[in-house]
């Protein structure tokens, strides 16, 4: 068990080591690819621009700055381009959108909306006629705008991931932790139990109908169930049991005799039986978990509840006492293993009920009620289907 948690959690690890460099990586190469590109986008506008203000500014150029002029603007390959003359008839136009570059009052309506990120440039052809430039980011340039929304997106995934990751991590080490010191109990009760079976078996010779035998024997077959109880956790229980009235209803009638008779512990069971699929040994070991704990709640004197009943397909357990309940931060922590109020005791019942009815039955435990001064209800809900 040991080798298998420091394995298991050296594996997790590892995982979030290399995620942790695949996201950085992303995050650092994203940026400077962003800022790279954002640059030479910039550099490529100012250029046009430089072009088209020195073709205006010239009035004669000769034929190596014309055909500089044409080489530069040939060049441009993704900035939209509009050039209008002082009527809105359109000239020419480069790198525009499919839908808009064959209808001529959309490129029109284009250019108005440029000219709102970008002052047009004016061109004298000739005197007196003169032609208008308008221009706007290339949509690669556009795009990036949202990039640092989605990199913060990929960010908060990542945070996301991360707190899922440790509390995952601490999950499973606290789910080796109580497994491990379950199958150890099981195992160190194990041993005097099979002696004290062999010491029964001879008291039975001598006296056979001695009711300490019989008492003596009922108590060795509670030590050896509990036994079972802690092998179990830590592995995959059989769902094998059906009934499950019969299942609290054996349960109830082990531990009416064992608590203060100043208790009126009472149980309300339907008039009709219950059938899902459940762990009669484990689901008794909620069930004892919860009396118990309402048992010292209340001191040994008060009511004690125990009701099961369906609701919305679901079979619900209600344990409810008139002890001294709780406040809500002891309600919170109530299920946190090593947890406890009492100054006796590991603070593990809970906890491991916990783990029973929600890893092992599908279910849900929690504190659906609870008072200072006035009492406590613990409700278990099971599918039933």
């Amino acid at each position: 068990m040991l080798r298998k948690s420091i394995f298991a959690r050296l594996n997790n690890w590892i995982i979030f080591t290399l995620m942790t460099i695949v996201v950085l990586t992303v995050v650092i190469a994203s940026t400077i690819l962003i800022n790279f590109l954002r640059k030479e986008e910039i550099k490529r506008v100012d250029i046009l621009v430089s072009a088209l203000k020195l073709q205006q500014e010239v009035t004669n150029p000769n034929l190596e700055i014309q055909a500089l002029l044409l080489q530069i603007y040939g060049s441009n390959s993704t900035i939209p381009v509009i050039l209008l003359d002082k009527q809105d008839r359109i000239m020419e136009h480069k790198n525009l959108p499919e839908d808009i570059g064959n209808d001529p009052e959309k490129i029109v309506t284009l250019a108005k909306k440029m000219s709102k990120s970008y002052s047009p440039i004016e061109i004298e052809i000739v005197k007196g006629d003169k032609q208008i430039v308008f221009y706007d980011n290339s949509p690669l340039l556009n795009n990036l705008r949202y990039s640092p929304f989605i990199l913060g997106f990929f960010i908060l995934c990542y945070f996301l991931f991360s707190f899922w990751f440790f509390r995952t991590i601490k999950k499973t080490d606290e789910g080796y932790l109580w497994a491990g010191l379950a199958k150890e109990t099981a195992h160190q009760i194990g041993t005097p139990l099979s002696s004290m079976i062999g010491w029964m078996e001879i008291m039975k010779l001598d006296d056979p109908e001695s009711e300490g035998v019989h008492e003596i024997e009922k108590d060795i077959e509670r030590l050896r169930t509990i036994s079972e109880r802690f092998s179990k956790i830590g592995s995959v229980p059989e769902l094998s049991d059906t009934n499950f009235n019969k299942t609290i209803l054996e349960n109830f009638d082990y531990l009416k005799t064992r608590i203060s008779k100043k208790i009126d512990f009472s149980l309300h069971l339907p008039n009709y039986d219950i059938l899902v699929p459940h762990n009669k040994i484990l689901m008794s070991w909620v069930i004892e978990n919860l009396v118990k704990n309402a048992v010292d709640a209340m001191k040994g004197e008060g009511t004690l509840q125990m009701f099961v009943f369906e609701r919305n397909k679901n079979i619900l357990i209600e344990v409810k006492d008139t002890g001294s309940g709780m406040t809500k931060q002891q309600a919170r922590n109530a299920f946190k293993p090593g947890y406890s109020t009492k100054k006796r005791g590991w603070g593990l019942g809970l906890s491991l009920a916990k783990r029973v009815v929600q890893e092992y039955h599908n279910g849900d435990i929690k504190i659906s009620q609870t008072e200072v001064g006035k009492g406590t209800t613990f409700r278990i809900t099971i599918k039933k289907g």
